[in-house]
C-alpha cells in the first residue's frame, strides 16, 4: 500500500470535511509540492476549483475519494486509499498568477452571508414546488458578479458569487468573528480565484461564443 504522506491531519480533515458535506462523492486530489508540502484540489458541485495545501509530502499525483481519505484520517490511518484517477476529469489553473487586488475578509463574509441567505430562502421552497424555477435562481445568483475589480493596467476583473460561496463554504476565510488577512484576487489565463488566508478558490472563464448567420459564415 502506498502512504498518503500527509502531516497536517487537522488541515487536510478540515478540508475534506467541508467537502464531503457539500458532495459525499467528491474525489478529491493530491499533488507534492515544494517544501514538503501537499496540495488538496477538489471541485466543488458548483463549477468552481479549490485547493488547500497542507504539510506533508503526499504522492506526486494520485486522486482518491475524498471521503474514504478522511475516514483514514480520522483512523490515524496512513495508507492512501484506492486510486480513483479516471475520476478527475477537469484541467487546473496554470501555476503563474498575478495578484490584481486584495479585499477584506469582512467584506467577503458579508457578500456570501447576503447570497447564502437568499440560496436557502429559495431551497426551502420559497417559490412553491417549482423545482425548476428554483435551480434557475439558484444559477442566477451563482451566476451574479459579487464584486469587480479594476487592475492599473487591463480589463476589469469579475468576480463571481460562484468564488466568494466556494472560499465561505469550505472555510477558506478562517473563524467568524476573527480577523483575517485579506484575500487576494488574481488571475491566470482565463482562471479568476480568490485566495483567502486557508484555501484557494480557481473558475475559468467561459469564452463568449460568436454567432454569425450562416451565408457569411467562413466556412459556409
Amino acid at each position: 500500500m502506498t502512504a498518503h504522506g500527509l502531516v497536517g491531519i487537522a488541515d487536510a480533515g478540515a478540508f475534506l470535511a467541508r467537502l464531503t458535506r457539500l458532495d459525499p462523492a467528491a474525489p478529491v486530489r493530491l499533488r507534492a509540492t515544494e517544501g514538503g508540502r501537499t496540495a488538496l484540489w477538489a471541485r466543488l458541485p458548483w463549477e468552481v476549483l479549490v485547493t488547500r495545501l497542507v504539510a506533508g509530502a503526499g504522492p506526486r499525483d494520485a486522486t482518491v475519494s475524498a471521503a474514504e481519505l478522511l475516514s483514514v484520517l480520522a483512523a490515524g490511518g496512513s495508507d492512501l486509499p484506492a486510486l480513483r484517477d479516471e475520476q478527475w476529469r477537469w484541467p487546473l489553473p496554470p501555476a503563474s498568477a498575478q495578484t490584481v487586488e486584495s479585499i477584506s475578509g469582512a467584506e467577503l463574509a458579508g457578500l456570501a452571508a447576503a447570497a447564502a441567505s437568499t440560496l436557502r430562502e429559495v431551497a426551502s421552497g420559497a417559490l412553491g414546488d417549482r423545482a425548476i424555477g428554483q435551480r434557475a435562481v439558484r444559477d442566477a445568483l451563482l451566476d451574479h458578479v459579487a464584486l469587480t475589480v479594476t487592475p492599473s493596467s487591463g480589463e476589469p476583473v469579475e468576480v463571481s458569487q460562484r468564488l466568494v460561496q466556494a472560499i465561505s463554504r469550505m472555510g477558506f476565510l478562517g473563524p467568524d468573528g476573527v480577523d483575517a488577512p485579506e484575500t487576494r484576487v488574481r488571475t491566470a489565463g482565463k482562471w479568476v480565484g480568490l485566495s483567502a488566508p486557508y484555501g484557494v478558490a480557481w473558475l475559468q472563464k467561459v469564452g463568449k461564443l460568436t454567432v454569425m448567420p450562416i451565408g457569411v459564415h467562413p466556412f459556409g
